[in-house]
């Protein structure tokens, strides 16, 4: 599971699961970069850079400079504008894909160059059960986290030839200070689907990534893991 040497790509790293993933990646002695139009906490190991990853020109500026080791990508940034379809504007929707998916896409393209340079390279897309199968009022987030899929295994097919391996993560919910914050309804709702006792918190999440980063599961392309505890059985 040892990644020490790797440079890594995180971003919306600066809170929740995204910050979860920085800290397991610091653990493992990784140089972490994050990228995200907020800033985190500064600390030893690890480069905030403010990037809109909607934006290709953004990214293409914060990748240039990066190391040459920087060949593990964590696509974690994400947004919601939950909406019954009636009352979903087109900036509700169009803004939702260009972070969800669109971003994922820009950084893919961006990094994948140096990542066939190198031989290596690990890509980790966070997606949702709700890409799986879709929820009430998020039609725009449902269509962005399955989209994401569709892009991990078509990116799996063009990388693998490489030695990159491309998988997505699907969280249900998961105990972030953000769904912490929703009424205790919702949080038991998710907890009624669910097979398991308790939903998983961001760590969970970060666990199920950083297996995916490392070369125990370099055999593993074009999958996507789901950490629900159960909820979507």
């Amino acid at each position: 599971m040892s990644l020490r040497g790797r440079a890594a790509v995180v971003t919306g790293g600066a809170r929740g699961i995204g910050r979860a993933i920085v800290d397991a990646l610091v653990e493992q002695s990784v140089q972490v970069f994050v990228f995200d139009r907020e800033a985190g906490p500064a600390r030893a190991g690890v480069e905030h850079r403010h990037v809109d990853v909607a934006d290709a020109a953004s990214v293409a500026a914060a990748v240039e400079g990066l190391p040459d080791a920087t060949t593990l990508l964590v696509n974690n940034a994400g947004i919601t504008r939950d909406k019954s379809l009636g009352k979903l504007t087109d900036d509700d929707w169009r803004s939702v894909l260009d972070v969800n998916l669109t971003g994922a896409f820009h950084l893919v393209r961006a990094l994948a160059p140096r990542m066939r340079a190198a031989g290596h390279g690990r890509i980790v897309n966070i997606s949702s059960i709700n890409g799986l199968r879709g929820k009430f009022g998020q039609s725009n987030y449902a269509a962005s986290k399955a989209g994401l899929i569709g892009l991990t295994k078509a990116v799996a097919k063009e990388l693998g030839p490489k030695g990159v391996t491309v998988n997505a993560v699907a969280p249900g919910m998961v105990l972030t200070e953000m769904s912490l914050a929703l009424p205790e309804e919702f949080r038991e709702r998710a907890l009624a689907e669910a097979a398991l006792p308790a939903l998983p918190t961001a760590e969970d999440v970060a666990s199920a990534v950083l297996f995916l980063l490392s070369d125990a599961a370099r055999c593993i392309t074009g999958e996507v893991l789901r950490v629900d505890s159960g909820q979507y059985i």
